[in-house]
């Protein structure tokens, strides 16, 4: 009898934890995008899009955008002047962020890059926001307030 209970008991933990995979902690295959609500105070909007395939980020573009749809890593005169303050700029760092969370699927797992801790908390928060659009497999794209 207690043999029985115990194998009761075992079945019923199966039962529990074996749909945990189904809570929407894996991310649907598609590509997905978050962007900031409104350009910053120098005119750029940053936004994250991601691919996933198998449930795995597989390609991942960060960047920013003017109104015009410029894209911030090809300025070349801002490069020049964030490198010379910061010593980084955009078409490092993007690519850095990018190539970090694709390696560790995990933002949690992003290290901030001196020079660019701004974007940095920016990316944390559209990478968040794009992972959760992912899980859900809602492609539709989401819309931050970054301030």
């Amino acid at each position: 009898m207690r043999a029985i209970a115990v194998l009761m008991a075992a079945l019923c933990m199966l039962a529990l934890f074996g749909g945990c995979a189904e809570r929407g902690d894996v991310m649907k295959d598609g590509y997905y995008t978050a962007e900031a609500a409104e350009f910053d105070e120098h005119g750029w909007k940053e936004y994250i899009t991601i691919y996933v395939s198998g449930g795995t980020i597989i390609t991942t573009d960060y960047n920013a955008k003017n109104a015009s749809g410029f894209i911030k890593s090809w300025d070349m005169e801002y490069m020049r002047v964030m490198n010379r303050v910061s010593g980084t700029y955009p078409n490092e760092y993007t690519r850095l962020y990018a190539e970090s969370l694709m390696n560790s699927q995990d933002v949690a797992q992003v290290d901030a890059i001196t020079g660019a801790t701004h974007s940095y908390h920016t990316f944390v928060k559209l990478a968040d926001a794009v992972i959760k659009q992912a899980q859900f497999g809602d492609k539709s794209v989401c819309f931050l307030d970054i301030a």
